[in-house]
């Protein structure tokens, strides 16, 4: 039969404790005591579990993340990041997937529970103030990925979305485009708000007016929708800036339906640089999220957390890159 620590302690005839903090070479045994246990450890051949040590360090080596679901590409390059930096660092990655959670459990997320892990990364716009309020009460330290919640009072690491949208409408103003039309995603997403208040920005500095604009879900049937009343309405754009790569997929799609090219009839750009964004035909002008970059920032900022580095917390913010492929061109004369 395995030996067990309570084995080792009969055996050395010191406390169960006297042989915890052997293991984990406490300078506070005795040299004697430490001698009898080794021997003992060694006669018994104990091999102590990893999960023994880190419960008498006071750690797991695991960290969780919260993410909404599975199927979006942005969010699995994420977390393939984070399950490498922590890797690195001798740690384990636990994920715990939202999906439809109501508000009444979110306090009681298996991640939360005592000495479940040793940190949390939040990458989900689905109940981020109630998971802050929680931790906090925890005292579990914490970082938000792509935060939502402005303005930014805990350790955060986000993506300069006006910058995106503003680089995207200025690409194509310099284009020769007049005639604009954006579709964004959800009004009460602060991602999604800032790239169309990049859009409008970039149009307000060389005195352009949006022919129209409209905000709904990041999805192919908004972006199809949308597109297919403009072309009834008569009031199609030249150029249509996304919110993401869905519904630029979906203004394609529609476009199709009429028999309307792209770029030659209407550019086309989106957000987020889908894998699919480089692999349709004609490849989609996009803006690239800095997901490896996110990742590695957020396991920083959270050991940094952990340690006790950080007194206050810290806003990283990360800068997105405009992709420019086949989507786009000249407009029409």
């Amino acid at each position: 039969m395995k030996a067990s620590i309570y084995d080792v302690a009969k055996k050395s005839g010191v406390s169960v404790v006297t042989v915890s903090r052997v293991i984990n070479n406490a300078s506070t045994v005795r040299q004697s005591s430490r001698d009898k246990v080794m021997k003992a450890i060694k006669e018994l051949n104990y091999q102590p579990s990893s999960a023994a040590q880190s419960l008498a360090r006071g750690k797991t080596n695991v960290i969780g993340l919260l993410i909404p679901d599975l199927t979006d590409p942005f969010i699995m390059e994420v977390v393939d990041t984070v399950d490498r930096e922590l890797e690195k660092r001798g740690y384990f990655l636990a994920l715990s997937v939202i999906g439809e959670q109501d508000d009444s459990t979110v306090r009681s997320n298996f991640l939360f529970q005592q000495d479940r892990v040793d940190g949390i990364l939040i990458l989900t716009p689905i109940f981020e103030e109630d998971y802050v309020t929680s931790l906090k009460e925890k005292n579990i330290p914490f970082v938000i990925m792509d935060n939502q919640l402005f303005p930014f009072t805990v350790s955060s690491i986000v993506v300069d979305n006006f910058k995106g949208g503003y680089d995207v409408t200025r690409h194509l103003l310099e284009l020769g485009h007049l005639k604009f039309g954006c579709i964004g995603g959800p009004e009460d997403l602060l991602s999604a708000k800032h790239r169309v208040d990049g859009f409008n920005a970039a149009l307000r500095e060389v005195g352009v007016e949006a022919v129209a604009v409209k905000c709904g879900e990041f999805d192919i049937t908004a972006g199809y929708e949308v597109t297919k009343k403009w072309i009834e309405e008569k009031i199609l754009p030249t150029a249509v800036i996304c919110g993401d790569d869905h519904i630029a997929f979906g203004v394609i799609d529609a476009l199709r339906e009429y028999d309307l090219k792209v770029p030659e009839d209407v550019s086309v750009v989106g957000y987020d640089d889908h894998p699919f964004a480089s692999k349709l035909h004609p490849n989609l002008t996009t803006v690239k999220q800095p997901a490896v970059e996110i990742g590695k920032q957020g396991v920083e900022a959270l050991f940094n957390a952990m340690k006790g580095k950080e007194k206050q917390h810290v806003v990283v913010k990360l800068a997105p890159e405009l992709i420019v492929r086949h989507t786009t061109s000249v407009p029409k004369k």
